[in-house]
């Protein structure tokens, strides 16, 4: 499994505009975060999570050719706002898109002219699938949902083989704890370090960390609140790590 790091900021990205911070003003490249996705490669395919406002020029940056399966968390502009910019994958044939049920009405909502009978040339073409928190196929890889609460939001959090990603969460479920044993790899939201009232902190976050206890953990929507990638980094143990922007890392696959 190879796992690319398209984005790694929260929804105002970072910097952040106007702002003129310590971060926002950081010539470390790692600092610069584009709204939070990430493209997972296994068994063959490609499976984009989630899909911001940036994703044009994040698959540009990541040389990113072929989408084969998007599954959404929730419907929050910073997760969806790019789907139109999937249209080179998809205007010749349908792309897999995997959400809950509203999210699936949200996207019909935002998107009506994608979704007409008359299908208009060079429209992306979107195949819409609900999911709920029964495993699923996307593009044939086998997909677990974790239900998170992001403030009193029901979203999906995904484990996909020994990876489990889980973006904008502030609760998981005592029950969901089950679908997130033995993990090579964490990727779980930790916004900033003072205490948010929908969003993981950072305390939080190495909280359910060292309870779910992966091989290794990787911190993705991160504001600026969080301070510099090099300071942060330092700060944590060795097998936990502030993704950024443009990270890979491989790892071998485990079924679930």
């Amino acid at each position: 499994m190879k796992i690319t790091f398209l984005g790694t900021g929260t929804s105002t990205g970072v910097p952040e505009i106007g702002c003129s911070c310590e971060v926002c003003t950081s010539r470390d490249r790692r600092d610069s975060r584009l709204r939070t996705s990430v493209l997972v490669e296994t068994q063959g395919k490609n499976i984009l999570l989630d899909c911001g406002p940036d994703f044009r020029q994040q698959a540009l940056a990541n040389k990113v050719s072929r989408v084969d399966a998007v599954i959404i968390s929730h419907e929050h502009y910073d997760h969806v706002g790019g789907l139109d910019d999937l249209r080179p994958f998809c205007m010749e044939k349908g792309l897999d898109i995997y959400a809950e049920d509203y999210v699936v009405s949200a996207i019909r909502t935002r998107m009506p002219y994608a979704f007409r009978a008359h299908h208009f040339p060079g429209l992306p073409r979107l195949e819409l699938h609900p999911v709920g928190k029964l495993p699923f196929m996307a593009a044939g890889v086998p997909i677990v949902p974790v239900r998170l609460l992001h403030g009193c939001l029901e979203i999906l959090g995904y484990r996909i083989g020994n990876m489990a990603y889980l973006t904008d969460v502030k609760h998981i479920p005592g029950e969901e704890f089950e679908k997130l044993e033995n993990l090579d790899v964490l990727i779980i939201d930790a916004l900033r370090k003072k205490e948010h009232p929908s969003h993981q902190n950072l305390a939080e976050a190495l909280a359910n960390i060292a309870r779910i206890r992966p091989k290794e953990a990787y911190l993705i929507h991160l504001s600026h609140r969080m301070g510099l990638h090099a300071v942060v980094e330092n700060e944590l143990a060795s097998n936990i790590h502030p993704a950024y922007d443009g990270l890979v890392i491989q790892f071998g696959m485990q079924p679930v």
